[in-house]
């Protein structure tokens, strides 16, 4: 059975209180052997720690920009410090999940930047890679990361040819997941059959971007069909899309994969190696 990374998964959501430890035991059996748990608060460092030391996972640590309204200046200290309390932890893996959202109406995109350019510091004085969340806001992060270079994973990457292939340069990987089973998704499933392999890596963001076998249109939702919780265990069907799509044989891709993974994250590395 090929073995794959799931590059970010958010395996602290409140989705996955009742039975978290059922959701990872699936996963492993479907032959997702390691995933990597974004925070996405200050309130969340601790959790995703030590979920990632009880999974034998890793996590990263960060202030998502959805959460920057509610987070205080004060929680990018506790992100130093809490970088530097863990700094010879080898499952903390990168910094994570930041980045910017121009989508979500409601948000400050000034402090959002803020908070950006001050955790892309963290990331280049602790030495590590970040995740970055980009919607809306590929070629505003692309500017930041020009003016502090530090490499990492474009997580959901739906950008344009162009887009991806500057992230690339910069020393990025681009996630795919869930989105790019959907038909309609012209752009982005030709980005994940166009672009060089070296440049992949898997990833669902459980629970959120179901695959399409998950999702319910608003309307079954009303007519009492739930929507489909989205888990890592849902990973390997989505690199058998993406497999499809290249022409590539399934365990091809999860090789790949994986080196991708370890080449943007390198922390990775030596938790693989077992």
């Amino acid at each position: 059975m090929p073995a794959f990374v799931d590059t970010h998964c958010h395996l602290d959501a409140p989705e996955f209180a009742p039975d978290g430890t059922d959701v990872r035991q699936r996963a492993r059996e479907a032959g997702v052997r390691h995933c990597v748990i974004p925070a996405v608060a200050a309130a969340q460092f601790e959790v995703v720690r030590e979920l990632a030391h009880a999974g034998g996972d890793s996590y990263a640590l960060g202030i998502h920009p959805l959460f920057t309204p509610a987070a205080r200046d004060e929680d990018l200290a506790e992100l130093d410090r809490s970088l530097a309390a863990h700094a010879g932890d080898p499952r903390l893996v990168a910094v994570g999940e930041i980045g910017l959202d121009l989508f979500v109406p409601g948000l400050d995109p000034a402090r959002q930047e803020f908070f950006l350019r001050e955790q892309l510091s963290l990331a280049r004085r602790h030495r590590l890679p970040v995740i970055l969340h980009v919607r809306r806001s590929a070629d505003r992060l692309l500017k930041h990361l020009r003016e502090q270079p530090v490499g990492g994973i474009a997580h959901a990457f739906n950008g344009s040819e162009q887009q991806a292939r500057q992230f690339v340069e910069l020393g990025f990987k681009l996630g795919f997941g869930g989105a790019v089973t959907y038909d309609r998704a012209l752009q982005l499933r030709r980005l994940a059959a166009t672009l060089p392999l070296s440049a992949l890596v898997l990833e669902t963001d459980a629970p959120d971007i179901p695959p399409h076998w998950l999702y319910r249109t608003a309307g079954q939702r009303a007519a009492g069909q739930p929507q489909g919780r989205n888990e890592p265990g849902e990973l390997p069907a989505i690199a058998q899309v993406v497999a499809g799509l290249r022409g590539l044989p399934l365990d091809e891709l999860a090789r790949a994969t994986t080196a991708n993974a370890i080449a943007a994250l390198p922390r990775l590395g030596p938790l693989l190696a077992g």
